[in-house]
């Protein structure tokens, strides 16, 4: 008996210590990430350099696309939506996009006023909540100020406030919860990298939409003036080009080997673009610009963006370089036929070029570049092209009757363009009270000593004009 009882005991002991010894969170749920230093670091760093495509970026792209009478006003566009926007961001923006409602179609009111965001990791990531929501915005606040170029010009600075503050509430908020919310699009199997659906088919549509209600320049199309500053222009796409690695491999959303496949295929795209938009103009023309480069590089970068990180590097060269040839039509075919005012070919190169991606991106994906993705068309899964086309429907859909209402709307109250006197001596002026260069004297403009006059300078038509882009 006492034997029997020592057996027992030594039994229980022993069972004791090895309970005490093994590791209970084998049984219990993977805990949360904890704060990673190194994907901190690069989300900082990411978010720094999409600010920097954006301010001065965009500015000086979009600047040096329009007539030195409206670059300042062009540029007031980008500086005000980056304002704007944070702030309606900030205020309830992120929480419709980004908050915590599990209906699939809208993020409720969780983090209204950036409500429980704070340093502490956000779900699921390894980096402060802080920073990813920031991050967000700057992807929200550079798509509205796409949209500018579209009625680039002729739109009043007032309204152009109002639509930034109504457009990224009803139309990017909705779109980004769906895709990448959490909502009803991302059930369904949709792939979108960085931004192919919710930042460059929303505002390539939502411009040309715009474009149409706001109505065309005056003298379109024989009589728009050419880009004033081309060097302008190549410095703001060269600092689109840089800023687009925070864009594309900060959407991954740590460092590591997928922040790596999408620099990689980011790069490789732009080159795609280039090296086709200049060999088709060699043909078509006989003489490559540095307009068509710089949008051919543009046209690569916005096909790549819902593709970065499902894609291998060579199918990203095949996705850059066809990107040029669809924008390129769209640009000098679509455009001549239609002849809308697009003022900066946002629908041209973003609309365009945003659908191509989309598509893209269900034809070549594959889960052996991307685990977390899915196979595309190429690697025996036909069904992701039409979940991609079903985004791209949806995009289409909420960015033309959204962006349509909102300008009607905001038109009850106020007229959407400048007064045809205000357009002929130019927004900088008329809306600002500024010059970029302060040469404009008496009707005249004076550059190094050259004076030309208001009705030489409306009469002179480059034929770069139908190169224009971003």
């Amino acid at each position: 008996m006492q034997r029997k009882l020592k057996n027992v005991l030594m039994t229980i002991s022993f069972i004791f210590i090895l309970g005490f010894s093994f590791p209970f969170s084998v049984f219990a749920e993977e805990a949360a990430p904890a704060l990673d230093t190194g994907d901190t670091t690069w989300l900082l760093v990411s978010a720094a350099l999409v600010l920097f495509m954006f301010i001065p970026g965009l500015a000086l792209f979009y600047g040096g696309l329009v007539s030195q009478r409206n670059i300042l006003s062009t540029m007031m566009h980008s500086l005000s939506s980056l304002a704007i926007v944070s702030i309606v961001w900030v205020l309830w923006g992120y929480s419709f996009a980004f908050g915590p409602g599990d209906n699939g179609i809208f993020g409720g009111f969780g983090f209204f006023g950036f409500n429980q965001v704070g340093q502490t990791v956000k779900d699921g990531l390894t980096i402060p909540h802080f920073i990813f929501a920031i991050y967000q915005g700057l992807f929200a606040a550079i798509t509205t100020a796409l949209i500018s170029g579209g009625v680039a010009e002729r739109i009043r600075f007032h309204v152009w406030i109002l639509f930034s503050a109504l457009w990224v509430t009803l139309i990017y908020a909705p779109m980004a919860h769906w895709a990448w919310g959490g909502g009803w699009l991302s059930k369904l199997g949709g792939l979108d990298f960085a931004g192919g659906t919710v930042v460059h088919i929303l505002s390539g549509i939502s411009a040309l939409v715009a474009a149409i209600v706001v109505g065309k320049r005056k003298g379109f199309p024989n009589k728009t003036l050419p880009p004033h500053n081309l060097v302008f222009f190549f410095i703001g796409g060269m600092c689109l080009w840089f800023g687009w690695f925070g864009f594309n491999a900060g959407s991954a959303l740590a460092s590591g080997g997928l922040a790596s496949l999408a620099f990689a295929t980011t790069h490789i795209a732009g080159c795609a673009g280039a090296i086709v938009w200049l060999l088709m103009e060699w043909k078509l023309r006989q003489k490559p610009t540095l307009v068509g480069g710089v949008t051919g590089v543009i046209a690569g970068l916005v096909a790549i963006t819902p593709a970065a990180g499902y894609v291998s590097v060579l199918s990203s060269l095949v996705i850059g370089g066809a990107a040029s040839i669809v924008c390129y039509w769209a640009l000098n075919v679509l455009k001549a036929k239609f002849k809308y005012d697009d003022s900066l070919d946002v629908f041209g190169i973003h609309g365009i070029g945003g659908i191509w991606g989309a598509i893209a991106t269900g034809i070549f994906c594959s889960k052996e570049v991307n685990p977390a993705g899915a196979d595309g068309l190429l690697h025996g899964n036909p069904m992701q092209v039409l979940i991609q086309l079903a985004d791209v429907l949806v995009a289409i859909a909420l960015a033309s009757v959204g962006t349509y209402m909102i300008l009607k709307v905001i038109g009850l109250f106020t007229p959407l363009r400048v007064t045809e006197d205000q357009e002929i001596t130019g927004l900088d002026i008329s809306l600002h009270g500024e010059y970029a260069y302060n040469t404009f004297e008496s009707g005249s403009s004076e550059m190094h000593g050259v004076s030309f006059s208001m009705t030489e300078l409306d009469n002179h038509v480059s034929a770069q004009t139908n190169l224009k882009g971003v």
